[in-house]
């Protein structure tokens, strides 16, 4: 069974959220060994990975450093991240296959994704980024053509737009990878958003934060897995979550779930993406989705933990 694994942040971090290279170097070793189990038993096996860690980071690094050199924009933040936790979650699975005695190359594809200009996220961007600043921070990175709000006692903050993802570009490499007998990392962070020309057809990238499951779906759709297995650090989804009468989904229907989604269950937080993932996933002809907490990957595969959405 071909198996789209996304794995969430915090499969990236360590466990209080720091970001250090060797915070993310181990957390990764801890995902891949889970991973290179899976690749043991015959699963093949295809990544995707959030980056939000990681541009947060480089975000920093425009700030301080926006009155020496020019920002950098986040096509090219989303670029330097899929390289460098590519290589990072490669070398660690590469290593974990070999103290199993498998021998299976791996292979990250820097991948680009498509988006619409017209999206309306491009003239009324929502998607909050980055740390708060004082307003005359704010006002700095401003000059180089940002977007920051007021967001009152906590400062002032950076929004982007986060368009829908229409298509994989290079999802074909991924897939010649993976008929070639690799593990293929691809689609880190959601893909770099990249928008056609009208007048030349080119391609060109964009200011953008795409959601990761949501490519996820199209990556997963693209390659012809059979099931998506989004990983995250809670157990499986929740109605009512957080209140005394919380209750954890373990099998559903895409129909179900999808009333969940309409009668606002999931809220706005990061649970009701992956729902509207798993829901796009089995409609689209998969065999089902689950959304497991990280630790639970192997059991999430063979549909035993977590929430599994199935089309009945």
């Amino acid at each position: 069974m071909r198996t789209l694994i996304a794995l969430g942040g915090n499969a990236m971090t360590a466990p209080d959220g720091r970001a250090r290279p060797e915070d993310q170097i181990a957390a990764v070793g801890v995902a891949m060994d889970a991973v290179a189990d899976l690749v043991a038993d015959g699963v093949e096996v295809v990544l995707t990975h959030g980056n939000g860690p990681q541009v947060g980071n480089l975000l920093v690094k425009n700030e301080l450093a926006a009155h020496v050199v020019p920002p950098v924009p986040l096509d090219w933040c989303g670029a330097q991240t899929q390289g460098t936790l590519g290589f990072v979650i490669v070398s660690a699975l590469e290593g974990a296959l070999a103290a199993r005695g498998v021998v299976k190359p791996v292979a990250a594809v820097v991948t680009r994704t498509l988006v619409d200009a017209n999206d309306r996220g491009f003239t009324n961007p929502t998607k909050p980024i980055g740390r708060y600043l004082p307003e005359e921070q704010a006002a700095a990175m401003i000059v180089h053509g940002q977007t920051w709000e007021d967001r009152g006692e906590r400062g002032w903050r950076r929004v982007v737009a986060s368009p829908e993802p229409l298509d994989i570009l290079d999802a074909p490499a991924a897939t010649a990878l993976l008929d070639a007998g690799y593990v293929v990392v691809a689609s880190g962070g959601g893909g770099i958003p990249m928008t056609r020309d009208a007048s030349t057809g080119g391609l060109v990238g964009v200011e953008a934060v795409i959601d990761k499951d949501l490519s996820a779906v199209l990556l997963a759709r693209a390659v012809g897995a059979d099931q998506l297995v989004i990983a995250t650090d809670v157990d499986s989804m929740f109605l009512h979550f957080g209140a005394p009468d919380a209750r954890a989904l373990r099998r559903i229907g895409v129909a179900d779930l999808r009333a969940h989604l309409a009668a606002g269950e999931f809220g706005g937080g990061s649970m009701a993406p992956k729902a509207e993932a798993a829901c796009r996933f089995v409609e689209g002809g998969g065999r089902r989705a689950v959304v497991a907490a990280l630790g639970s990957i192997r059991e999430a595969v063979l549909g035993e933990a977590g929430t599994v959405v199935e089309k009945e």
